[in-house]
């Protein structure tokens, strides 16, 4: 029976503290060594299979999905979070996931794209008064800037108007502390004693409890407002009330409220987190390549005359605002690793799997594969094009994940970033600060070392304005 390298698990131990360091670095090292599926001790300890194979990849996700299911290190979530898309498995996540799929269908993201623009809006006018203020360049915390406007654009487009901004703050805010404690306890098990000992634990608990009741009253606002409308009133286009008229298949029955809780949550968590990233990554990219950036502003100008507001229906017509998002989360995936546990024995290619072992995805070696993808590394957002040749290989570019459980959201995402680049470029020219691009900081998701950029009005382009 075949068998896949196996790193020493002394090696693993020797290189832990770099691994914990740099685990991409580390990663890709081996995979140059081994090839592109390896056996090794994550920390040095846990045994796991890492792999940048787009079969075994394929096999995993898709062809054999049924065999496997996402392991502690997602489940643990589930005291914070609660049960929801992210976290669930077997047929409650099934069943969740029919309930919600036709929410995101095209019709309503064209009514969230409205509330999308208001927040991108409300965002390049709080640039354009820095402006004013100064010599006409500011220069931005540009992975904060973006993860501002993509929180107010998820949790608009999922309460509406039921969320004063104070409350919305202090949202952001609890999950914020919530997930740094999560990734802490992770990448640090040793240290678990200790949260114990300081109640940690018990503190992040309660925060959870209370960003629970601050949804809670979200909901109640939202139902009352709808019960005050007078007859003939249409409902709220968010996905707060596409929840609410959610209705399950077999019996026709509503979420209960705890499980509505759960998803809002996932929703809030997934939907801000990834979208920051993407957005911040994309305009360091355009920031470095000025003439992807001048393409793109060419191709605004073009299509979005002065004063013509950007809708829905405008983003077919503007591809490389497209492209430069796929490219830009090829090269930064979001979500740059994935795990699975085999929950039953299984075997790819003359491989045995045991039952309980554990699967690194490795989606940002998959990305980055020299193999699979020319010139790899480069900034290309025409390889996205229609016809490119070569085509993207089958299953070497998941940015949202694969097979059944492809991210629901995932149009409602790439629907976000067109527009924020799209409104961001056709008023601003966006210009490095340093001499290259951010280093990675592969927490939970791909998120950008320090990256501050100078912003100035756009000149010449200006017409699109």
């Amino acid at each position: 029976m075949k068998n896949w390298p196996q790193v020493p698990r002394i090696i693993t131990l020797r290189s832990s503290l770099k691994s914990a360091r740099d685990p991409i670095g580390t990663l890709n090292q081996a995979l140059a060594h081994y090839g592109d599926t390896v056996r090794l001790y994550l920390g040095g300890v846990r045994p796991s299979v890492v792999t940048r194979d787009p079969a075994l990849v394929q096999h995993v996700l898709q062809k054999n999905h049924r065999r496997y299911h996402k392991s502690d290190l997602t489940h643990g979530l589930l005291r914070y979070l609660g049960r929801g898309l992210l976290t669930n498995e077997g047929a409650d996540w099934l069943r969740q996931r029919r309930l919600i799929q036709p929410g995101f269908h095209r019709q309503r993201l064209a009514g969230l794209t409205r509330l999308m623009r208001q927040a991108a809006d409300e965002w390049v006018a709080s640039v354009e008064a820095q402006l004013a203020e100064s010599k006409g360049v500011v220069e931005l915390d540009a992975h904060a800037a973006t993860t501002r406007v993509a929180f107010c654009i998820v949790a608009r487009s999922v309460f509406g108007d039921s969320l004063a901004d104070s409350e919305l703050a202090q949202l952001s805010d609890w999950l914020t502390a919530i997930q740094a404690f999560y990734i802490s306890t992770i990448r640090q098990p040793y240290l678990r004693p200790w949260h114990w000992a300081r109640g940690n634990y018990g503190r992040h608990d309660r925060l959870a409890t209370r960003l629970r009741e601050l949804v809670r009253g979200a909901i109640g606002r939202h139902q009352a407002a709808l019960a005050a409308a007078p007859a003939g009133t249409p409902p709220p286009d968010d996905l707060l009330q596409m929840l609410l008229d959610a209705r399950y298949e077999d019996d026709g029955a509503a979420m209960s409220e705890n499980q509505l809780l759960d998803e809002l949550n996932i929703l809030l968590v997934a939907g801000h987190e990834t979208s920051a990233n993407a957005l911040a990554w994309a305009f360091a990219l355009l920031a470095h390549h000025p003439a992807a950036q001048q393409q793109l502003a060419h191709e605004i100008a073009r299509e979005l005359p002065a004063g013509r507001e950007v809708e829905f229906e405008d983003l077919p017509r503007l591809p490389y605002a497209l492209q430069v998002v796929q490219e830009t989360l090829r090269l930064y995936p979001p979500a740059w690793i994935m795990d699975r546990v085999a929950t039953e024995p299984d075997e790819f290619q003359g491989v045995a799997i045991a039952q309980g072992t554990l699967f690194s995805l490795y989606l940002y070696g998959l990305h980055h594969h020299p193999g699979l993808w020319p010139e790899a590394e480069q900034f290309r957002p025409e390889r996205f094009a229609p016809g490119a040749v070569p085509a993207p290989p089958t299953y070497a570019y998941l940015p949202f994940g694969g097979g059944p459980r492809l991210c629901v959201g995932n149009q409602f995402a790439l629907t976000e970033l067109q527009l924020v680049l799209i409104q961001a470029v056709r008023r601003f020219e966006i210009n490095p600060v340093g001499p290259g691009l951010p280093g990675l900081s592969p927490l939970i998701t791909l998120r950008p070392g320090e990256l501050r950029l100078r912003f100035s009005r756009r000149e010449g382009v200006g017409e699109s304005q």
